[in-house]
């Protein structure tokens, strides 16, 4: 059943990254179904607070940042961080501030490396942040499954 459901998020993530990478959104019917489908599995699991108290953390942090900068975060990005959330959140604390963490300074290096290549200066790349929110939490959610 684990590796079925390890699967499930593999593909979840993978078509939301090129997604986001090709169109720059992350629709809805996706990052909302996948947050309800992490949150229903994991209490299946007995760790439906854990994954609660996850989504909810990286959901306010994220939804903070987009009030603050909507230019810079998308709205899909605060959808997408319930999912990934609870994911990680469902894994336990370390896991989830991994991810957490990783995100950002993914997205920076990537930032910086594309600014780096095109001379465009990093204020001039746009950098679509959920192929790294989907990496981060699958590189910190690894360990904990396998």
């Amino acid at each position: 059943m684990v590796t079925v459901w390890c699967l499930a998020v593999l593909v979840w993530t993978g078509v939301l990254s090129v997604l986001d990478l090709r169109y720059r959104r992350l629709p809805n019917v996706l990052t909302l179904t996948g947050a309800a489908v992490i949150l229903t599995v994991c209490a299946g699991y007995g760790r439906g607070l854990a994954a609660v108290l996850g989504a909810a953390a990286l959901g306010t942090l994220y939804l903070a940042v987009h009030l603050g900068a909507p230019t810079g975060m998308g709205g899909g990005d605060v959808k997408l961080a319930l999912g990934l959330g609870a994911l990680t959140g469902a894994l336990g604390a370390p896991v989830w501030l991994l991810a957490a963490l990783g995100a950002p300074i993914l997205t920076a290096i990537r930032g910086a490396v594309l600014a780096l290549r095109h001379r465009t200066g990093l204020l001039g790349t746009v950098v679509p942040h959920g192929p790294s929110m989907c990496l981060a939490s699958l590189f910190a959610a690894a360990p904990a499954v396998f």
